[in-house]
């Protein structure tokens, strides 16, 4: 397997990759040979490429370069979706180049989630597009062989990138009928194998830049550079609620290396957001130099003077529609408001589902049990900063950078420039982390301002204290759950209250909504300014872990094994499910249950190990985990996690699994140290020294991975295996202590240990 990195631009790129062209791609300045860092040669270039679509093109030696269409966070993509292609082309996977593709939404248009990568979908939503451009291209092949042997199409068959016909005894390699396949039409509807045929699908491939992160070749943003590149940096209001009054910067441009200091807006007025736009601080101040620290050193010599701004109201667009956003004047504290989300969880909600007569099951109970559940914000804390490319040339704009959704943010860059998208070129750089913060890509417009205005390619650089006091965060949450039983102990009602700042995390109708005949779930919001947004499995990411939590607490109290007592749900909303509107599928809920309850041994836990369950539904995908955990000095020490997965067919498993590692780790860090806590609308955590990040000595000892075997067509895999994590360890944590813990982070609560 080899990369390669090629200089085609957007604009080349679109005339030599139409979709059904056939053309040949020439003039594209590739090496005839070439070395990887471990000094082993690479494949020979081809001397010409014929071109078949969007996705792939073939040289006259056989060799194929598959694009990979989606920007690469770290989730493998740029591995995983080329696997597909190659698997329905039916090509030696040694024989294929895989390309970052250019920003193109003609080729990879909106209506199958274009480019973006979030929210799961990058496999899920392109499984089809990607597995017609290889049989379509396969297809074009075994029919340029049949014209040339004047033989029918269906018995020439295909093997590794070779094209055969058994009867004659004649074969010939892909590149040998490049040419003339590249000509044919492209079928719309090509067949399709069989999911049993596949050879590659389902067989674990190494990363495809594994090489060059390991040996810190320039991958990401922050390695972009061109000739005459200068540096910028911004300046921004010191807390929530504050914008700019006044800039004295007349020290700062004296200083050595300065080239301008001045002001942008990100916005013009009266713009109409969409979902993405979100940005915290519109109105900055630029430093633009020769150096990063030339620059540092002259921001600090700005005196600016900030003030509070008035309340208001916006129009935001956003996938299920417009709706208006309040965003109220003043400087907010944590403290209010955790005080604030507790006096709204004792008012009433909004009714967003109702089964059944809960409130008279409440009435007649033998029994009650009531918990509350809250979390703070969470900054993303990528490990690479925000940073973006960018070079205007009149009404031409480049932009090179990493960012999550290139299709939704050019609409904001073109408004804001006032040029057309076509003028746009964008070209992805790998990212250092995105949990949905690059998602909110104004730091691209910023760069693409500044530029503009200094008249010279620019590269913007946020510190890590800009980037974590900006934004965007995760919303602090608040959630009540109920349960009402009666005499003999069988739950009779389940009522949920949920919500947060500025939005609730509610999801009405998941389990265990379906499984309850009287069912009751309200919730409510509270406006702020402090800015938030998408992160990793939004809402899911605590709802997930108080639901997970008051289940296992609910179980204790009936005198029901944790697990049994899921199944026993999933098995009534399967059996006889009450309402019509359950998002989830029950047979495979339970499928993750009982798959982690028998790979972990549920029944019999090593001696002196503390044991905790959860499982959840999202993203399409679900996930359940069975946490270790032994208490140590005082200090929980998780010793190993068991994850059971239903993502349908699981493409890469080594590259699955490794996600769900990830997602496990990164939940136990944020549940048991994450917070972002805000005095005077100030963020009070601005780097790695007072914010809390889980560390290598804290991860699981082990974490052990199995995936349900079926058909399904992939779904989300990125996202689904993080939000159980959170009530696994919180189970875990009470059969240590004999503590329930009811806030995050869980080692913040006074009743723990730490």
């Amino acid at each position: 397997m080899t990369t390669i990195k090629s200089t085609v631009n957007r604009r080349s790129f679109l005339k030599n990759t139409v979709l059904a062209s056939g053309g040949i791609v020439l003039g594209i300045n590739w090496l005839t040979g070439c070395k990887n860092a471990s000094g082993e040669t690479a494949l020979a270039m081809p001397k010409e490429w014929f071109n078949f679509n969007a996705y792939l093109k073939i040289g006259e030696n056989g060799v194929v370069t598959i694009f990979s269409p989606n920007p690469e966070f770290g989730q493998n993509v740029m591995t995983s979706m080329p696997m597909i292609v190659a698997e329905e082309l039916d090509v030696d996977w040694k024989k294929v180049l895989v390309e970052q593709a250019p920003h193109d939404p003609v080729s990879y248009p909106p209506a199958a989630f274009g480019q973006f990568t979030g929210g799961s979908r990058g496999i899920m939503s392109k499984w089809e597009p990607l597995r017609n451009a290889g049989a379509a291209a396969r297809h074009m092949l075994r029919q340029a062989a049949a014209d040339a042997w004047k033989v029918p199409v269906d018995e020439v068959t295909t093997a590794e990138g070779v094209l055969k016909h058994e009867k004659s005894g004649k074969s010939a390699g892909y590149g040998e009928m490049a040419a003339a396949a590249a000509k044919l039409p492209v079928p719309e509807k090509p067949a399709l194998k069989e999911i049993k045929d596949f050879k590659l699908i389902g067989k674990s491939q190494k990363n495809v830049k594994g090489l060059k992160i390991v040996t810190g070749e320039p991958l990401f943003g922050v390695d972009f550079k061109v000739d005459g590149m200068l540096i910028a940096m911004i300046a921004q209001p010191p807390a929530f609620g504050m914008k700019l009054k006044s800039v004295d910067d007349s020290a700062a441009r004296a200083m050595p290396g300065i080239k301008d200091v001045f002001t942008i807006k990100a916005y013009n007025d009266g713009f109409e957001k969409n979902m993405f736009d979100t940005n915290a601080f519109p109105e900055l101040v630029a430093v633009v130099g020769n150096s990063t620290w030339e620059v540092m050193q002259a921001k600090k010599a700005l005196k600016i003077e900030w003030e509070p701004f008035a309340a208001f109201s916006e129009t935001v667009a956003g996938f299920g529609g417009k709706q208006v956003v309040n965003v109220p004047a003043g400087l907010e504290n944590s403290t209010d408001h955790h005080a604030k989300m507790e006096a709204l969880a004792a008012k009433p909600g909004k009714v967003v589902r109702r089964n059944g007569d809960p409130e008279a099951a409440f009435k007649r109970a033998a029994k009650v049990i009531e918990r509350s559940y809250a979390c703070p914000h969470l900054a993303h804390n990528c490990m690479e900063p925000m940073n973006f490319f960018a070079d205007v040339k009149g009404d031409k704009v480049k932009v090179a950078g990493p960012l999550q959704a290139p299709g939704i943010i050019e609409t904001t860059l073109a408004a804001r420039m006032g040029i057309p998208i076509e003028n746009i070129e964008i070209e992805f750089t790998r990212m250092g982390g995105g949990f949905g913060r690059r998602a909110y890509s104004h730091y691209m417009v910023e760069a693409a301002l500044i530029s503009q205005k200094v008249n010279a390619p620019v590269k913007l650089m946020y510190s890590r204290e800009d980037d974590m006091s900006n934004g965007i965060y995760r919303p602090a949450y608040h959630a009540t759950y109920r349960a009402a039983l009666d005499e003999n102990n069988q739950l009779l009602a389940f009522h949920v209250k949920a919500g947060g700042i500025p939005e609730s995390p509610l999801h009405a109708d998941r389990f265990p909504a379906g499984a309850i005949d009287n069912y009751l779930a309200e919730d409510w919001q509270l406006d702020s300014n402090i800015t938030i947004g998408a992160f990793r499995a939004p809402r899911s990411n605590f709802i997930a872990g108080a639901e997970q939590s008051f289940l296992d607490e609910l179980a204790e109290a009936m005198g029901k094994d944790p697990i049994e007592f899921r199944l026993e749900l999933l098995k009534r909303a399967k059996e006889k499910p009450v309402g019509e509107k359950n998002d989830y599928d029950p047979a495979r809920y339970a499928g993750v249950l009982e798959l982690v309850r028998e790979k972990s041994n549920w029944a019999n836990p090593p001696a002196g190990v503390s044991r905790g369950v959860a499982a959840y539904f999202c993203h399409a995908s679900y996930a359940a985990h069975v946490l270790d955990l032994t208490m140590e000095n005082g200090k929980p020490v998780v010793q190993k996690v068991t994850s059971a997965i239903d993502c349908g067919i699981v493409v890469n498993p080594d590259a699955a699994a490794n996600m769900t590692e990830g997602a496990v780790t990164d939940g136990i860090g944020n549940a048991l140290y994450g917070e972002m806590t805000f005095k005077a609308g100030a963020a009070e955590k601005t780097n790695f020294d007072k914010y809390r990040m889980i560390r290598m000595s804290e991860a699981p000892k082990a974490i052990d991975v199995h995936f349900v075997k079926n058909e399904i067509a992939p779904t989300g895999m990125g996202e689904p295996p993080f939000p159980p994590i959170f009530g696994a360890l919180a189970n875990a944590l009470y059969k240590a202590t004999g503590r329930r813990v009811y806030r995050q982070p869980f080692l913040g609560e006074k009743q723990m240990l730490g």
